[in-house]
């Protein structure tokens, strides 16, 4: 098979990997890519949220199959143009998406399908959003409600700080995504992430994790794009799975089908368990980054014959294999992120890394010059291992990141703390 992956990110260097371990992979081509995709792959000048300049480049590489992997090609409608022209291909279609590209969406699909989540306002404008702050208190959470690449989220721990972050948004911090804002109560317990597929009819579920958001140690500082993550996530029991499914998951999936947009493709359920009981944080519908990392490493070849079988409405025959292991991977991003920060800097000592089924450094935002690694993003580097136990992989991940040297990369120092304070 000839595979294009759409995409530049950590996210997609480990579905990259993930992909060339099956041998149906022929031939791989991931656009744009970036330095460390470019080590296993092809890669490809490309507009990923051109459908057209998308459906005409498959069509010359006589691509097979199509995976998709951020959330803005989704809501441009791009896994729309390649269906029509007869490509097969993995993501939502734009109608779908809105379950990302709309938090109003998403909770207007949540009220109909009974799905437990967050109180919220929805606002159009600031005067009102601030009244309903005002009435409501702190702390409270505000969101951009469009795309925001996981930054257009404020958790205000008072109520100055709510009625600033309106401002921003509407004032343009986050462009078109915060011309409208939805305002949540903050909710109580341990956040965790699960993935499911979804082919329109049937939920498969393919694992958990668990995501650190804030830059700082102890959960300390702004959000981010997610500083690390580890699976399997203990707080995401056997019990609180089934409810997921049985009280969040399918429910939304048939509320989609009720309205005529099937969702078919990775579906990324943001949860927050408190005493045993899971409530919607959010939807997104892609892998998530970093945890796709984790769940790839994990997932191995596999990967491709799920996807194939999500597309082509074979989920109900199906079957996940789980090894008894743990991943965790460990962000490297560049000094000020995910404020402002320099581009351009060397990174050493790649070279002498381990890559195989257990080490991986998966890069999210490096280029090359003249033969050297540079970092061109605020987070640059996933350093990801595989073990028996969550301890004996943080250990190899951070063994791992010693000996990559960057002055100007920081990471934290603490991935997997809650789930290793459990244990």
């Amino acid at each position: 098979m000839n595979i294009l992956i759409l995409g530049s990110g950590g996210r997609e260097h480990s579905l990259a990997w993930a992909v060339m371990q099956n041998p149906k992979c022929d031939r791989l081509i991931v656009a744009p890519g970036n330095a460390g995709i470019a080590e296993i792959a092809e890669c490809a000048a490309l507009d990923i949220e051109d459908g057209s300049a998308v459906v005409t480049f498959a069509e010359e590489m006589a691509v097979d199959f199509v995976i998709v992997g951020p959330e803005a090609p989704l809501a441009a409608g791009v896994s729309d143009r390649l269906r029509a022209a007869g490509v097969p291909v993995f993501g939502p279609s734009g109608a779908a998406a809105r379950l990302e590209a709309s938090k109003a969406f998403t909770k207007q699909i949540c009220d109909a399908a009974g799905a437990p989540t967050a109180a919220y306002g929805h606002f159009t404008d600031a005067t009102s959003a601030k009244t309903y702050v005002r009435e409501q208190g702190a702390p409270i959470v505000i969101k951009a409600d469009g795309l925001a690449a996981g930054k257009g989220v404020i958790i205000a721990e008072t109520e100055a700080e709510a009625l600033a972050a309106i401002d921003d948004m509407f004032g343009g911090a986050f462009g078109d995504a915060g011309a409208e804002v939805v305002i949540e109560e903050v909710m109580q317990g341990e956040e965790a992430s699960f993935f499911v597929l979804c082919d329109g009819e049937t939920v498969l579920p393919i694992g958990t994790a668990q995501d650190h958001k804030r830059v700082g140690e102890a959960d300390t500082g702004p959000n981010t794009g997610g500083m690390g993550a580890y699976s399997p996530a203990p707080v995401m029991t056997d019990t609180v799975i089934q409810a997921a499914l049985d009280q969040i998951v399918r429910p939304t999936m048939a509320e989609m089908v009720r309205l005529g947009t099937p969702y078919q493709g990775v579906l990324f359920v943001g949860l927050m368990i408190e005493d045993g009981q899971p409530r919607l944080v959010e939807y997104n519908v892609r892998f998530g980054d970093p945890e796709c990392q984790v769940l790839m490493l994990r997932l191995g070849a596999q990967v491709l014959d799920l996807m194939q079988a999500c597309v082509e409405g074979r989920l109900a025959e199906a079957r996940v294999n789980w090894a008894a292991d743990h991943a965790m991977t460990v962000v490297l991003a560049s000094q000020g992120y995910p404020g402002a920060y320099e581009k351009g800097s060397i990174i050493r000592g790649l070279d002498r890394l381990p890559e195989d089924s257990r080490h991986m450094v998966f890069h999210a935002g490096t280029g090359r010059d003249a033969g050297q690694f540079t970092a061109t993003g605020g987070r640059v580097l996933a350093v990801t291992t595989r073990a028996d136990s969550l301890q004996a992989a943080r250990d190899a991940a951070y063994a791992m990141v010693d000996q990559i040297d960057w002055p100007e990369g920081f990471c934290r120092r603490d991935i997997g703390w809650r789930a290793l304070k459990r244990s």
